[in-house]
């Protein structure tokens, strides 16, 4: 606990710095950085008994200033993070869902998806309102938000690694957390896209002028509208 905090209160100090006397170079040095941050606290965490993934999520918090300023480092995270990372921690976390519990009570899933799904509204919704959304980007933002895949899956797996929970209650959260993922989504880009916030769809630069029409064509059509 003592390491995390004075990591937490170190890093947004160090990175910036870090990135500015290190950066821009073929080794990559940035990703390895940030890549021993990530397995270092997550090994602490692991040796601490808790969720390696957890030091995860709370150092993407708090460089998320920092690392969101390059373009191009987070597209290079966001391939290895979503290509290698992500889906080990996927399939350990979906591995332990029982599928014959979430059959035997299906009514336990829906009510814990609705009540996710209330509380996410009840606490989204009115901040977007006071914020001076109209009504349809306030419904979309807050659809969107009713979700909380990482942290939800993380408090799942350490009650059922520490055994605060059974097999089948971790099913049933985790089924809920997914679905409270995926089905205000669908709901959102289905009736509540605010397509009037879209940009307009533009001639690209590369399409050179158009061709003229031939004058037969343009005496036809003179015709005809006469």
């Amino acid at each position: 606990m003592t390491i995390s905090v004075v990591a937490f209160a170190v890093i947004p100090w160090l990175t910036p710095r870090f990135f500015r006397w290190y950066g821009n170079r073929p080794s990559e040095l940035e990703a390895k950085y940030l890549l021993f941050l990530l397995f270092g606290l997550g090994g602490l965490a692991a040796w601490a008994d808790s969720e390696a993934v957890l030091p995860a999520y709370l150092v993407g918090m708090v460089l998320a200033g920092t690392v969101g300023k390059d373009h191009m480092l987070v597209r290079r995270l966001r391939t290895l993070t979503f290509g290698l990372l992500t889906p080990f921690y996927l399939i350990r976390a979906g591995s332990l869902v029982s599928v014959p519990a979430l059959l035997a009570a299906p009514g336990i899933f829906l009510i814990l998806l609705l009540a996710k799904m209330v509380s996410k509204i009840v606490g989204v919704y009115p901040a977007t309102r006071l914020f001076r959304y109209v009504k349809r980007e306030a419904v979309y933002t807050t659809l969107l938000m009713s979700t909380g895949l990482t942290f939800g899956t993380i408090s799942a797996l350490f009650g059922l690694s520490h055994q605060i929970i059974t097999q089948a209650q971790y099913s049933y959260l985790v089924a809920a957390v997914i679905g409270s993922a995926v089905i205000p989504t669908l709901i959102a880009n289905a009736f509540f896209l605010p397509y009037y916030l879209l940009p307009a769809r533009t001639v690209p630069a590369d399409a050179g002028e158009l061709e003229p029409e031939p004058a037969g064509a343009a005496a036809t059509s003179a015709s005809a509208n006469g």
